[in-house]
């Protein structure tokens, strides 16, 4: 009888147990730390992939913390990214909201955060408590009013990235000793015992960067398929894969998007989400570089025959049988857009053994150069009134955009800052420029993966760059044309996501 008693209460206990666990949305629970006088919730909005956290807690600070916490048990490097915002003006100055990764979850446990505070202005530091029992102390970045924030483990060093949305990040490092599997997540305290606070997370994501000695084009750690409101800068993920997506093709019809994947082109309908492969035949080592035509009935294609990249066209819908138009014998050719009356395609191709920017006729394949330099050209895309060529070039010594007249006349700079650029791709409505830029560390011929990357905006009339999404991604990301057909969205691939 005492045995049986016992096993049942073990069960019972174990029940308990598993019954305080609260998963919402990519995280495995939210509670209370410290035990403020009045309890802290979470909500997770599913369809739009938004957390509204509410929280009260005298401080995270001393050597006693309270707040509300939202965490997952992570082993390892990671990256959190998260675009973050208060709700109402509130109480204390102080307020806090950010990410952290927490040994434990008692009130005085070592940890590092990426602290946001209410402000005005709205401080923004990292903070940490090197040792359990142990005074707080930070590291305060230039950043005020941040929208976008990042934290990063790699090693026992821990970065805290931040920027208001059109900027560049500005970031503070500090190395320490935490486990090797914190508790990491959001986090909101009111700094006041009597008072909740809010604070609204959205674009959340939770990254396990690329190894050290990743092997490029043969390891791979996963993709999101992303859309984002270019107003808002609200992003949404779509489909997310363990394997490699990339460069998502928005059809013109507004009805699907058509992205690569290990060789072979697939269709994803915004209506239902549904997906399924579209036929290119016996041509099925496809690259990523994929483009419609400006009227969405035909698509180009790029296929490796052997170690060179070979241009194909077909209908959208798929063929059996797609049409050759450049000649492996020639060097590689890689697609990147349509003329606006579809007798053209232009396209990067290795000729004489430089990389410049191509046309080539698709009934008599005649191929004419439109640049002719000694450096790499690569990414044309016409603009929608087709009068000119954008593309990126490496002349300067730097990967930047550059512009041309159609017939390859009159080429002229267009950004200039320290930042590798690539793939300039101009809204439907003609107005807008939305490209990719690299860090300033990299080989400027290169566009390689998994890499932290921002997307950015300017008018085509030209003036400076604003940064609308931090990205880790960089192949793939956004090779291709990506608007919506009402220009007021794109699509991209993001990289490293949480299994």
């Amino acid at each position: 009888m005492h045995t049986k008693l016992f096993a049942l209460l073990i069960i019972l206990s174990s029940c308990s147990v598993f019954g305080q666990m609260q998963p919402i949305g990519i995280f495995d629970n939210h509670e209370d730390v410290g035990n403020p006088k009045i309890k802290g919730s979470a909500v997770y909005n599913k369809e739009e992939q938004t957390y509204l956290l509410s929280g009260a807690g005298k401080n995270i600070w001393t050597n006693m913390d309270q707040f509300q916490f939202m965490w997952k048990k992570i082993k390892g490097d990671f990256i959190i990214k998260a675009t973050v915002k208060f709700i109402g003006t509130g109480k204390d100055g102080h307020r806090k909201i950010g990410i952290m990764a927490r040994d434990k979850l008692t009130t005085d446990s070592r940890y590092a955060d990426a602290s946001v505070h209410g402000g005005p202005p709205l401080l923004t530091a990292l903070q940490y408590r090197s040792s359990d029992g142990d005074t707080t102390s930070q590291l305060v970045i230039s950043s005020y009013n941040p929208t976008d924030i990042e934290f990063e483990r790699i090693g026992n060093t821990f970065t805290f990235s931040s920027a208001t949305r059109g900027e560049t990040y500005k970031s503070v490092a500090r190395t320490m000793q935490i486990s090797d599997d914190p508790y990491v997540g959001l986090y909101i305290c009111s700094h006041s015992e009597d008072v909740v606070e809010q604070a609204e997370f959205s674009n959340v994501q939770i990254i396990i960067p690329a190894a050290a000695d990743f092997r490029p084009y043969r390891d791979y750690i996963g993709s999101n398929l992303e859309v984002m409101d270019i107003a808002t800068g609200h992003r949404k993920i779509l489909h997310t894969a363990p394997n490699s997506l990339q460069a998502p093709n928005w059809t013109p019809d507004n009805k699907a998007l058509l992205y690569s994947s290990e060789g072979l082109l697939y269709r994803y309908e915004l209506k239902d989400g549904s997906i399924s492969k579209i036929n290119t035949g016996p041509v099925n080592d496809l690259n990523n570089d994929h483009v419609l035509s400006f009227d969405g009935k035909m698509l180009g294609i790029s296929n490796h025959l052997g170690d060179r990249s070979t241009i194909y066209v077909l209908p959208v819908d798929g063929s059996e049988a797609p049409e050759q138009i450049t000649q492996e014998s020639s060097g590689p050719s890689y697609l990147h857009g349509w003329s606006l009356d579809r007798q053209n395609l232009i396209f990067t191709g290795k000729r004489n053994g430089v990389f410049n920017i191509w046309s080539i006729n698709i009934a008599t394949k005649k191929e004419t150069p439109l640049t002719q330099t000694s450096t790499l050209n690569d990414g044309p895309e016409f603009t929608p009134d087709g009068k000119y060529i954008y593309f990126n070039s490496v002349r300067t010594g730097t990967m930047k955009i550059w512009r041309m007249k159609a017939d390859g006349s009159e080429q002229q700079q267009v950004t200039f800052d320290e930042y590798n650029d690539w793939f300039a791709h101009i809204s439907p409505d003609g107005k807008w420029i939305v490209y990719e830029s690299f860090p300033k560390d990299i080989d400027p011929t290169s566009h390689p993966f998994y890499k932290r990357v921002y997307l950015r905006l300017m008018p085509v009339s030209g003036g400076v760059p604003r940064t609308i999404a931090y990205i880790y991604g960089g192949q793939g990301t956004i090779n291709v044309p990506s608007w919506s057909p009402d220009s007021k969205k794109i699509a991209f691939v993001s990289n490293g996501i949480f299994n």
